[in-house]
Parts: structure tokens; sequence; C-alpha cells
């Protein structure tokens, strides 16, 4: 058995469904937030969960992203299914109001059939935030199974010969075989999560393998990442950077880069690897660097307009949730502070308040700038992610319950 194999299955914290957290959360060490920060955090909070409340009733499917302020829908998920259901869980965290529950089971059982797809590596985004809290929250042992069967799914889509999780594509698709996306660090989770609940050290196995490649890949000297790379997937040999969602293979899409900073905090914090904790370091201390003033990301730091380029709120949201573990995972309280200001400045400047008609909590995200696809809209996962990193400052164990915050013991 591997030294990381038994880090992980020896932690015990976020194993019991509802039980307290085991160790502090990553919001509860370190110096309070100032009053006004917590004002301005809890009046978006309670802002969020009154527009989530208003919305759920009339929700028909998993929404993608806003068309004229208004969520449009995919039936199966698409790659974002699991922050729907995975927001409601965090306004029921907020306010203990059952409704929210009931969606939230609602919602997440609709994406069952996703859990034995092997044509995606996006199996975490849907299950973590929708199945796996879901069992973390109620103790129901059909929530477990099903994120163990989907991780199982993910497993398939693993190269041994490069070591790394294929992201696009069927797996008798030759197309994209070898393209390896930073926003796979993100999935990774699911894999660990299926290790501790089984026993079965291959699922953890494969996720510091692909950990450990896009550490060596990703990472420029100066800690930005490319958004893709690409191997022979016939030998694993590497070929190089290139990008889908980026202005250049040599830019810094800023979603991307906070994929990393979030999913390489996730993997110290379930193995004790300090290789992934000083990679996600190099990682955050690049973007803290290129944050323009305003501490709303430009959607790609490197692109020729930055820092006068369009927004994407969502990099900050994705990036303040990282910042806040990586606070609890170095000490370092610079990373809580740009943590707390990207949450503020989220707060303050990118709220759909002064829409009478918006479906979303977070306006000034986008999608997939060089597609021109979602150029400053709303997107799901930027609306959970700013709850979550809100409730990580306000309700600490509470996120940890769902969530697991738990440190390397």
């Amino acid at each position: 058995m591997s030294v990381s194999r038994r880090a992980l299955l020896a932690t015990a914290a976020g194993a019991a469904a509802a039980g307290a957290s085991a160790v502090p959360a990553a919001g509860a060490t370190g110096r309070q937030a100032p009053g006004a920060t917590l004002r301005t955090l809890r009046a978006a909070a309670d802002y969020a969960v009154e527009k989530v409340r208003a919305v759920a009733p009339g929700v028909t499917g998993f929404p993608v992203g806003t068309k004229f302020e208004k969520w449009t829908y995919s039936r199966t998920g698409d790659w974002v299914g699991g922050f729907w259901p995975g927001t409601l869980w965090m306004a029921w965290l907020h306010t203990k109001d059952d409704s929210f529950r009931t969606w939230a089971v609602d919602s997440a059982r609709d994406l069952a059939p996703r859990q034995h797809d092997t044509n995606t590596h996006d199996l975490g985004f849907l299950f973590t935030p929708s199945w796996v809290t879901a069992w973390r929250l109620t103790g129901d042992d059909t929530w477990r199974t099903g994120a163990v069967q989907a991780a199982d799914s993910l497993s398939r889509r693993y190269n041994p010969r490069g070591r790394f999780i294929r992201a696009w594509g069927a797996l008798t698709d030759p197309a994209n075989a070898g393209r390896v996306i930073i926003d796979t660090m993100m999935n990774l989770d699911l894999l660990v999560f299926a290790s501790r609940e089984t026993g079965d050290g291959r699922y953890l196995d494969i996720a510091v393998e692909h950990a450990k490649t896009a550490q060596r890949v990703f990472p420029r000297p100066d800690g930005s990442t490319p958004h893709v790379f690409d191997f022979d997937p016939d030998t694993g040999a590497p070929l190089g950077p290139g990008t889908v969602q980026g202005y250049s293979p040599t830019s810094c899409w800023s979603r991307g880069q906070a994929w990393g900073i979030y999913g390489f905090t996730t993997m110290y914090r379930r193995t004790g690897n300090t290789g992934f904790r000083d990679t996600a370091r190099r990682l955050a201390d690049f973007a803290i660097g290129a944050l323009s003033p305003d501490h709303v990301p430009v959607w790609d730091y490197r692109a020729p307009q930055q820092p006068y380029d369009i927004k994407d709120a969502s990099a900050g949201a994705v990036m303040a949730c990282g910042l806040l573990d990586l606070h609890a995972s170095t000490g370092s309280h610079t990373y809580r502070e740009v943590a707390l200001r990207l949450l503020t400045a989220l707060a303050d400047t990118c709220l759909t308040r002064n829409s009478a008609h918006a479906d979303a909590v977070v306006a000034r995200c986008t999608r997939n700038r060089p597609a021109e696809d979602g150029i400053e809209i709303s997107l799901p996962y930027a609306d959970y992610y700013l709850l979550e990193g809100i409730l990580r400052v306000l309700r600490p164990d509470d996120v940890d319950r769902a969530i697991d915050l738990s440190q390397p013991s």
C-alpha cells in the first residue's frame, strides 16, 4: 500500500454522513474577518438564497447558463449538473429550510443515469457537489453507492502509459485521446472519495498519478498554466501545451488557473503530499499578482486587452474557495485576505441585485470567450462557488459537514 493511500485511508474526517468535523475547518482558523466584510458576505448569502428560493419552483432541468438573464437548461446535466443541487445544499446549510433540502434531493436524483457515463472526465463536477454532499448530509447510502459508481466510470478514462485521465471524447474515439486539461484537477476528489469509502486504493492511485502528471506539465516557471496539455495516447509521450478556452497556448485562462489552485490544494488535503500544496501556492501566487485592482478576474490573465478585458466572476468564486483552502493548509494569511477581497468584490459588483428578471445570483461570467459562447452571462458554478466560499467564512463547520474541509493528519 502506498504512503499516500495509507494517509488517505487513515483519515476519518468526513466519513460519517452528518458527523462533526474531525479538525478545524478552513474558515475556522486564522484572523477573524472584519465586521464590514462579514456584513457584506452575510447580505450576499441572504440575497443568494432568496434568489434561489424564488427561482427553484420553476426550474425544469439543470441550469447551464443564462440567455437574456433566464436560465437555459440541460435535461441530462451536461457537465454542470451537479452545481444546481450543490447550490440548493448550500442554501439549506445557510437557512436550514427543508424546502432547499427537498429540491436538492429531487434534482440530484435526476443525475442517476450519468453514474455510468464513461464519455466524460466531468463526473466529479457532476457527483461531488450533489451526490457526495447528499450522502454526507443525509446518510442515505444510495448517494454513496452512486458516487462510487461514478468514480468507477471516471477511472476507466485513465491512460496508464501517460498516467493521465483523458478529458474529452468517448473511449472508443481516437480524437482527443491524449488531451488533458487543467479542469480535471477538480474531478479527482471523487476518486479519492471512492477509495476512502471502498478501501480500494486503485481510485486514489489514479487520482495521485494524474495529479503528479498535471504537476509536471501544467505549471510554467512563473506559476501560470495553459488550459490544455497533449500527449501521444499510444506511448504517453508529452507533445506540448494547447488551449481551447484560453487566448492561446501561452496565455493563462483565469478559470483554469482557479481550477488548478483549488484542485491541487484538495489533493494535498487528501494525501498529505506537500508537492501538491506547493504547486497550488505557485499557481495562487501568480493569479494573485495578475488580479486587477477591482478583484474580479479577467477571462484570461494574458489576453492582449487585459487588465481591461471582459470579466469572469466565476473564476473569482472558484479562486476564493481555493485560497481559503490554501490558507488553512499553509497558515499564510495573505491567501485568506485575498479570498475575502475576491468574495467582497463579487458581492459588491457582480450580483444580479439590480435586475428584476435575473434567475441567477452572479452576473459578469464568461463561459468560452474564444468560441464567443456566453460572454459575461451567469453560470451555475459561479452561484455555487460564491455560496460555498461565503459559507466557508460564515459557517465553516456546516460546510465541513457537506464537503469535508479536513487537513492531513
